[in-house]
């Protein structure tokens, strides 16, 4: 196994195309900046949708052919089948690949920028960014090799995971002194409820509500409407709130709306950057969280959580929730929790399933065991490394892997090596 990386790694080119609104933008987003800020990287972001981005990232401006955002270049493109040949070379004359070129999640690259890839000399390192998972198939696949059928170029695949043999998560270097700093500082809590027009109010239970549209929503506001206890419900602004607004019958949901009802009031609040919507998670009791790049933030705010999982065709989407559920009820029912899986299991999947209404009260009485448990398995992750930092050591091993017909590698804090062709 090779001791020494065989060039460094110093450029990224990032494509990301817009999915399903904000999950596939939110994980590039958050690896460009720390690729920039943490490890001084020079970072091209190539983006399809900088509408969508913009609700992430306010200041970025959509009509700009090129501009510099957090220490990240912002360029925008198209997909292969969006866009003309000429238009595509037209758009990539002159530009020279980065010493790493990440395709995220599947988005083919354009052949002109491949052709310009495999006419570097050394070639770039080139990453699949897989979607997080914890399916058991993914530590065998990730790590592995597809060389292009035509260009002297060899494709990595790269798995985000939830256990060794996988490329982590990503995680910046400040969370946790930010998340105590927050935590543990009135003005800095004062600071964010005023930048998101909220008064909390003491003894309420702070929910935070991101989700696709949900057809438990309405079953699951009316428990909290004729509960024991008051429930604050901070919702940013988009397709959640617009759904509980009509089940309040009022008329728009715009960010500073106010609906309440019983023991329940929802707060419309502004759709925030990034960071500061992981700040409301560190803050809330209870977080529902939707699509990747929040499912990460809900794992690191250390609190608990329920995920909304980006619905797909025939429930394949449920094969991937019962899978990283597995992982987190495992650690209950270690610790005799038997019930507390139980109640968590049976919320999760009327969450997504649309066959039953969520069962609450079952539910919040297991809260703080929820809280505890969830607190010590985001600790247990961060011995996986972070991703980005996984990343770079991955693609400085990369040309290596390809000089021989069997190379390893390790990922670093990982227990398993990888040999592939």
């Amino acid at each position: 196994m090779p001791t020494q990386p065989d060039r460094a790694i110093r450029s990224w080119d990032i494509f990301c195309t817009v999915i399903d609104n904000y999950g596939d933008i939110g994980v590039c987003w958050r690896l460009a900046r720390q690729l920039a800020q943490e490890h001084g990287h020079a970072v091209r972001l190539w983006v399809d949708d900088l509408a969508s981005f913009a609700r992430l990232a306010p200041g970025l401006d959509t009509a700009a052919p090129e501009q510099a955002l957090a220490g990240v270049t912002i360029r925008p493109w198209q997909r292969p089948d969006q866009e003309s040949a000429q238009a595509s070379a037209a758009r990539f004359a002159g530009v020279t690949p980065h010493d790493a070129v990440i395709e995220s999640f599947g988005c083919d690259l354009p052949e002109t920028f491949l052709a310009a890839m495999a006419a570097c000399e050394p070639r770039p390192a080139w990453i699949n960014l897989e979607y997080m998972s914890a399916e058991p198939w993914v530590r065998e696949h990730h790590g592995m090799a597809s060389p292009h059928p035509r260009l002297p170029l060899v494709k990595h695949f790269f798995f985000p995971g939830f256990e060794p043999g996988t490329g982590g998560l990503l995680r910046e270097a400040m969370l946790g002194m930010q998340r105590e700093h927050l935590r543990t500082s009135p003005a800095a809590r004062a600071a964010l409820w005023h930048r998101l027009g909220f008064q909390p109010v003491d003894g309420a239970l702070k929910v935070s509500l991101f989700a696709y549209p949900n057809p438990a929503l309405p079953a699951l506001l009316a428990q909290w409407q004729n509960g024991p206890e008051p429930v604050q419900c901070l919702v940013p602004a988009g397709l959640a709130a617009l759904q509980a607004s009509e089940w309040f019958g009022a008329a728009g949901c715009a960010p500073g709306s106010v609906f309440a009802r019983g023991n329940l009031v929802v707060q419309v609040v502004p759709f925030v950057r990034q960071e500061h919507y992981d700040e409301l998670l560190w803050l809330c009791d209870l977080n529902f969280v939707r699509g990747e790049d929040c499912l990460l933030g809900g794992r690191w705010a250390g609190r608990p959580f329920v995920w909304h999982i980006y619905p797909q065709a025939d429930a394949a989407h449920m094969v991937k929730l019962d899978a990283f559920l597995a992982l987190f009820l495992q650690r209950l029912e270690r610790s005799g929790q038997i019930e507390v899986a139980n109640a968590l299991s049976s919320f999760w999947h009327s969450w997504n399933k649309d066959e039953e209404a969520p069962d609450w009260p079952r539910l919040r009485a297991h809260l703080p065991v929820l809280g505890a448990i969830t607190e010590q398995w985001q600790r247990s992750l961060q011995h996986l490394g972070d991703l980005a930092a996984n990343l770079v050591a991955f693609c400085e091993n990369c040309a290596v892997c390809r000089q021989s017909r069997q190379s390893a590698f390790a990922i670093p804090n990982s227990e398993t090596y990888f040999f592939r062709k």
